[in-house]
């Protein structure tokens, strides 16, 4: 049922059968990373994305990050990709840089190819905050993933693009 009357809406959805989805996970700070890639993918798998529809890439940092998901999303046979990783503040400015610079990498991504990217690259002052979050963001990762793969498509049907 529409939540605005007189308002034309399309529906949130979040039925992952059929889609196919990449996922790069960043190997720096392993711990949370792995514990990313577990809460998206146990989440992926409960909306009904097949296993055999997943496919993991892993890079060495965020910063690597944007190119896989490019050469990703240019291929075509994705519906939606996922990053996943963790930039934990140090003492220098190297992680403003990280942090700013990959997430203006995923967003031109998404822009150039319009894939839907669900970007779980967590940014935290301390390792304790990034393992909090972790199994959140995973989950969520997913949830924005299917979703947003479905708005597209409506999208596209609707506008008869």
């Amino acid at each position: 049922m529409p939540r605005f009357e007189h308002l034309p809406e399309i529906e949130s959805n979040l039925d992952g059968r059929g889609l196919k989805v990449g996922i790069v996970m960043c190997r720096f700070n392993s711990d949370v990373c792995e514990g990313l890639l577990a809460a998206c993918r146990d989440e992926l798998v409960r909306l009904g994305v097949a296993e055999s529809d997943l496919l993991l890439a892993t890079v060495p940092g965020a910063l690597e990050a944007p190119l896989v998901l490019q050469t990703m999303a240019k291929s075509g046979r994705f519906d939606a990709l996922v990053t996943l990783g963790a930039v934990i503040r140090g003492e220098t400015y190297h992680f403003e840089l990280v942090s700013n610079e990959s997430g203006a990498g995923v967003t031109q991504v998404t822009l150039d190819f319009g894939v839907p990217i669900a970007n779980a690259i967590l940014t935290t002052e301390n390792d304790d905050q990034a393992l909090v979050r972790m199994q959140e963001k995973g989950t969520d990762a997913a949830r924005v993933a299917v979703e947003m793969a479905r708005l597209q498509t409506a999208l596209r049907e609707r506008l008869k693009l």
